[in-house]
């Protein structure tokens, strides 16, 4: 089989590269010359383009699966990555192809593969005693511990918020908020003084009132907060996530099903965030098991990125301020960068921060900012063994360190903005398969006809040498990394084009 290379190569300008054919499939390049600039700087080593030797999964990679199987369940798993040859925005796998990554293992990498700055920081002597001495930081944090919370998850913490709470995942990370919002919820119900009754104690080792409250975490319909027990109970995307588990009774507002494009249907749009406001409303005052707090995402990602306007979220903050609740941002999936700010909510101009904002994935590390009120009142409440890790810790103050040198989140904004702009070129040519462009920065999504359409895109761009990723019924997530240029985007575009010719 032979093998596709279509790059836009950066080393040297060409006004136009011939057709390439890969088993009668056609992809067209253009030159650099009339791309956006952005401030980041191109990644040295990086390849120019994505290179397919093999069918995905190749050889190599169905011989690994065929391994895992007797160990592991395999289904999931899209191919099996060769971490040590992969560069910036490419992927390379077992069988030697080098993907264009426009999923990038479910929006979690920031910087792209091996990058200079990480691994130069990995040789640190810092960092072995990191790996190899792993500790307990709820009791024996190392004595770097104050210093490095400062040069990391405080160096980028949401306006408003001084506190952070580290965690292991971005499920954990939204189960320990909800634990920390319950415990405050009947702190200051008790009193913030008055000690826990000796009923209180007793009940609570029985699942039974008043030491084990009946309260609820409000979340959207459509949304994901992970797969632990609370989080599952707040997650409302797809049957798969839920079916067999139990869950608490806890309550579900509709989100905003916008119409695009957004200048076309603004009365229909705020219509329907109006007529969501007041079903949240409504649920926080009448749901029988009484709401303690709301959890909401900035996007609904794996609900199949949803959006809302910022007026939609300024409304929701004062619902939740008049019936003292708290409102929890999760931005697992948007924190970090991707949106072209730090933090997706910053777009939303709110009277009063987030009472929590959980984060993960492209940080590294994992947890919740918040501010001193939402402390226990006594230590061990919310508690782990690892609280955290130093290691990600570490990795997330060089990211943060590079993503101000090298202005990732202009960088971002730029290179957003002209993916979303020939996306919406594209629909033009092929609305069935490509409409409802949508996105803040890279973090990006277009729905498809319908959800075999989708599946049949995904794994046509897969064939081209880009990864690429589904969510809700049937949209296509872009989750490109924050050092992705329009040079890439172009990459992306090309065999898009081609590859929505070819279902």
């Amino acid at each position: 089989m032979k093998s596709i290379s279509a790059t836009t190569g950066s080393s040297s300008i060409r006004s136009f590269l011939p057709l390439l054919n890969y088993n009668k499939i056609f992809v067209r390049t253009y030159a650099t010359v009339n791309l956006p600039k952005v401030p980041a700087p191109e990644i040295q080593g990086e390849p120019e383009g994505p290179t397919v030797k093999t069918a995905i999964p190749g050889p190599k990679t169905k011989n690994l699966l065929s391994s895992l199987n007797e160990l592991q369940d395999p289904r999931s798993i899209h191919f099996f990555a060769d971490y040590s040859k992969s560069k910036g925005n490419y992927v390379v796998d077992a069988d030697g192809n080098v993907l264009l990554d426009m999923y990038t293992n479910i929006s979690s990498i920031p910087l792209g593969y091996n990058h200079p700055s990480l691994v130069e920081a990995a040789k640190s002597d810092r960092w072995v005693q990191a790996a190899i001495n792993r500790p307990a930081l709820g009791i024996k944090p190392p004595a770097i511990w104050p210093e490095l919370l400062h040069k990391s998850f405080m160096q980028v913490a949401p306006p408003g918020l001084n506190q952070v709470f580290t965690a292991m995942c971005g499920s954990c990370s939204n189960e320990c908020a909800y634990k920390a919002v319950f415990m405050r919820h009947q702190q200051v119900k008790r009193g913030p003084s008055t000690p826990f009754t000796q009923e209180e104690m007793e009940s609570c080792m029985c699942n039974k009132e008043p030491g084990t409250p009946s309260l609820s975490i409000l979340s959207f319909k459509k949304g994901f907060h992970g797969r632990l027990f609370g989080s599952l109970s707040t997650t409302r995307s797809k049957a798969i996530h839920k079916l067999d588990i139990p869950a608490f009774d806890w309550p579900a507002a509709p989100f905003p099903q916008l119409k695009y494009p957004l200048e076309k249907y603004e009365a229909e749009n705020r219509q329907e965030e109006d007529r969501c406001l007041a079903e949240t409303e409504r649920l926080i005052k009448e749901w029988h098991v009484p709401v303690a707090g709301v959890i909401v995402e900035p996007v609904q990602a794996e609900g199949g990125d949803n959006h809302a306007t910022p007026y939609f979220f300024q409304k929701l903050r004062e619902i939740t301020k008049k019936n003292n609740v708290a409102m929890i941002v999760d931005e697992v999936q948007t924190g970090g960068g991707a949106t072209g700010k730090m933090w997706a909510h910053e777009y939303w101009n709110l009277s009063t921060p987030p009472d929590v904002v959980t984060f993960s994935k492209k940080m590294q590390a994992a947890g919740y900012y918040h501010n001193m009120e939402l402390r226990p009142s006594e230590s061990y409440r919310n508690f782990n063994t690892w609280m955290g890790d130093p290691m990600r810790a570490m990795e997330l103050e060089v990211v943060v360190n590079q993503i101000k040198k090298d202005n990732l989140l202009e960088t971002v904004q730029i290179t957003g903005q002209y993916l979303k702009d020939n996306l919406n070129s594209l629909s033009s040519r092929f609305p069935e398969q490509i409409k409802n462009i949508r996105g803040l920065g890279t973090f990006c999504a277009f729905d498809c006809k319908d959800a075999a359409s989708r599946d049949k895109l995904v794994a046509e761009l897969r064939v081209l040498g880009v990864e690429a990723g589904g969510c809700g019924i049937d949209t296509i997530r872009i989750r490109p990394m924050l050092v992705c240029t329009p040079r890439h985007i172009k990459q992306f575009l090309d065999r898009l084009e081609v590859a929505v010719q070819k279902i």
